[in-house]
């Protein structure tokens, strides 16, 4: 999915290509740290943890993030020692991720197609995937 004035009017300034277009992961593997298969709730062609509920809901995917080590917190601001996930959502249901990374800035994987480097999470906000809903965090490994 490219970055599109219609679908990311605010994607114009501050994002950058990371990757060449990749099939094999989506942006929820992305920011789960698993760059070989997709992850998404009800999908016959994606892993989902067993102990997770398989809807799109918000609520579904904190605890998918809570399995993984991360806690809420208030907002996307930069904590050094911490890494921090935005979860985008359009009417509850959740449309996409983006992680933070160590300089501030923030990546995704926009759907089947290239890694990007963002300023904002506001750089990928609009009628494609939404808002961000929730911020969540854990100790940044070594």
């Amino acid at each position: 999915m490219p970055l599109d004035a219609k679908n990311f009017p605010n994607a114009s300034k501050g994002c950058a290509n990371r990757s060449p277009k990749s099939r094999f992961y989506n942006c929820i593997a992305f920011t789960a740290g698993d760059a070989t298969r997709n992850w998404w709730p009800n999908s016959r062609m994606a892993y989902w943890p067993k102990d997770v509920p398989e809807k799109e809901t918000v609520n579904s995917f904190l605890k998918l993030y809570q399995n993984l080590g991360y806690t809420n917190c208030k907002d996307g601001s930069f904590e050094n020692g911490f890494e921090k996930v935005a979860i985008y959502a359009l009417n509850n249901k959740v449309k996409h991720a983006a992680r933070q990374l160590p300089n501030g800035n923030w990546e995704s994987k926009l759907g089947q197609n290239v890694d990007i480097e963002h300023e904002t999470v506001e750089n990928l906000e609009g009628p494609c995937y939404g808002t961000v809903v929730r911020y969540l965090k854990r100790q940044r490994s070594s």
